[in-house]
């Protein structure tokens, strides 16, 4: 009997050909799942990478309120086309604290891993308020009213303590002064250095220019700190992995 003929009558027998698929696909289960058992951690180490401020959690909360991750994506490919044009690939260390991710599957606009220091605050306020003065053709809808809106975080505390029961390691030290370091990481006559002693590479400023804390603000400082936490000039794969 030929092999065509063999395979032609695992087709016609309906319980032969449940019983042979669920074999293959148990032994190919077992073979991404077991060594998974043996290892300490998936997810590689990297030095730099840290837990969000309360200031650039809360421009998180912004970004995915608003649907930014609907356009844009957070997850530069190793492939050719994409290093040249974004950056560094992204690893998935970049990605742990994140709850969700926002890696993304889809691009109507550019990838923004590796966004933050790429563009000046003022260009992402106008950016944010008027895209189209700045990319023409930009089919983003405006943002400005973020501007105008204060920032309210009074859950930022509780909104922590639910991130460290999932793994984040947010201190106690750090809990308890979320919300003076989210007014202060947006006042340039802060103590930047106590909040880097926490955060470090946080950026401390007026993002938006404005006299009081927005929503602005806070996406802005969420956006600059995308894609600068790892030092790429010295950063080495883990080979063993």
């Amino acid at each position: 009997m030929s092999l065509w003929k063999k395979h032609q009558k695992i087709e016609k027998n309906v319980t032969l050909l449940f019983i042979l698929s669920l074999l293959v696909v148990s032994i190919g289960g077992l073979v991404e799942i077991v060594p998974l058992f043996y290892i300490d951690n998936t997810i590689e180490k990297v030095e730099g990478v840290r837990p969000y401020s309360p200031l650039e959690l809360k421009g998180r909360d912004i970004y995915i309120r608003e649907g930014c991750y609907v356009c844009h994506s957070q997850m530069i490919r190793p492939m050719r086309d994409e290093v040249e044009r974004y950056g560094h690939y992204s690893l998935a260390a970049e990605s742990m604290y994140d709850h969700p991710f926002q890696w993304g599957s889809k691009r109507t606009g550019p990838d923004l891993a590796r966004v933050g220091g790429r563009y000046s605050d003022q260009w992402h306020v106008d950016h944010l308020t008027d895209p189209q003065s700045v990319v023409p053709g930009s089919i983003m809808p405006k943002y400005g009213f973020l501007k105008r809106t204060r920032l309210e975080a009074g859950d930022i505390v509780a909104e922590m303590k639910v991130l460290r029961t999932l793994g984040v390691p947010y201190t106690d030290e750090m809990i308890a002064k979320a919300e003076e370091d989210l007014v202060n990481q947006a006042d340039p006559d802060a103590d930047a250095e106590d909040i880097q002693s926490r955060y470090p590479k946080a950026q401390v400023r007026n993002f938006d220019g404005q006299p009081e804390l927005t929503e602005m603000d806070a996406l802005i400082a969420y956006l600059q700190m995308l894609g600068t936490l790892v030092d790429f000039s010295t950063f080495q794969p883990d080979a063993s992995r």
